[in-house]
C-alpha cells in the first residue's frame, strides 16, 4: 500500500498596521481651491513627496469624469492619491486609487495607543479605540496617556524634515532655510526659526508655535498658515507664536 507525503503548508498571516496618511479636501470653486494649492506648493516645495496622501471627496461630490481629472492635475504637482475617501456605492475605474469608507480622524493619543497595542502590550489593547472625543470630555474608565515630546538637540539643516505624530516638537537649536518641522502638538525652536513650521497636523486647534526669532517661510497650526510674504515686517526677526483665534492664525510678539 502506497501512502502519499503529507503537503506541508504555511499559514498566511495578516495584520493590520496603520499609517498617518494627509487628506486633502477639495472644494467649490476647484479652480480657485486650486490655486490655493498651487501657492501652498510654491511655499512648500517638496512638502507632499513621497507622503501618503488621500483625496476626500464627500464635500466636493464630482462625477467619475472630474475625479479622474482631478487624480491628474494632482499628479501633475508631485501628488499621489493612495486613496478616496467617498460616500455611497459610488464605482470608481480600476486606474484609480481605491475608495475608502468610514475613516477616522488621526489623533495623537490614537496613534500613541496604536503604537503601544503593536508593540504587544494587551494591557493597553482594550484603549485604543477608534474616535475621536469631544473637547474638554474624557471617558470615565480611562485616563489619557500624555503625549510624547520629541525633543531635536542639534541644528536642523537645510533639506531636513522632522516629522512628529505624537506630540511637541522641541528644537534647542536653528531651523535652517528650506527645512521644514511637521507636529501633532506645539513647536518650540529655541533658536531661529527660518523653515516651514506645521503644529496641530491632525487636529489639534489648540496648538501654537513658539521660537525666539522669526525668519519663517511659513507657519501653519491646524492647517491654517501664513506665508513669509503675508508676515507683518515688524514681526520679523522677532520672538513670536502663532496660535489660532476663531478659525484665524495669529501671529502675535512673544516674550
Amino acid at each position: 500500500m502506497t501512502f502519499a507525503a503529507p503537503v506541508e503548508t504555511k499559514s498566511i498571516r495578516f495584520r493590520a498596521r496603520s499609517f498617518v496618511a494627509f487628506t486633502l479636501t477639495p472644494e467649490t470653486p476647484l479652480s480657485e481651491w486650486l490655486e490655493s494649492l498651487d501657492r501652498w506648493i510654491g511655499n512648500s516645495p517638496g512638502y507632499f513627496a513621497g507622503r501618503p496622501v488621500v483625496l476626500n471627496l464627500n464635500t466636493l461630490k464630482p462625477a467619475v469624469s472630474q475625479i479622474e481629472a482631478l487624480v491628474a492635475e494632482l499628479g501633475l504637482r508631485g501628488i499621489r492619491i493612495y486613496a478616496i475617501e467617498l460616500d455611497g456605492n459610488t464605482v470608481l475605474e480600476p486606474s484609480l486609487p481605491p475608495v475608502l469608507i468610514g475613516a477616522k480622524e488621526a489623533t495623537a493619543g490614537l496613534l500613541m495607543q496604536a503604537d503601544q497595542k503593536a508593540a504587544g502590550r494587551p494591557e493597553e489593547a482594550g484603549r485604543a479605540e477608534a474616535g475621536r472625543a469631544e473637547p474638554g470630555k474624557q471617558s470615565e474608565d480611562r485616563v489619557p496617556d500624555a503625549p510624547a515630546t520629541l525633543m531635536v538637540k542639534s541644528p536642523i539643516r537645510s533639506g531636513q524634515s522632522i516629522f512628529h505624530a505624537h506630540g511637541d516638537v522641541i528644537v534647542l537649536g536653528s531651523v535652517a532655510s528650506g527645512s521644514e518641522i511637521v507636529a501633532a502638538g506645539s513647536i518650540h525652536v529655541y533658536g531661529t526659526l527660518r523653515g516651514r513650521a506645521s503644529a496641530g497636523v491632525l487636529g489639534h486647534s489648540a496648538a501654537r508655535i513658539f521660537c525666539r526669532k522669526n525668519e519663517a517661510e511659513l507657519l501653519s497650526v491646524d492647517g491654517w498658515y501664513c506665508t513669509a510674504e503675508e508676515m507683518e515686517p515688524a514681526l520679523r526677526g522677532k520672538a513670536v507664536q502663532a496660535f489660532l483665534e476663531k478659525d484665524t492664525l495669529r501671529i502675535a510678539p512673544f516674550s
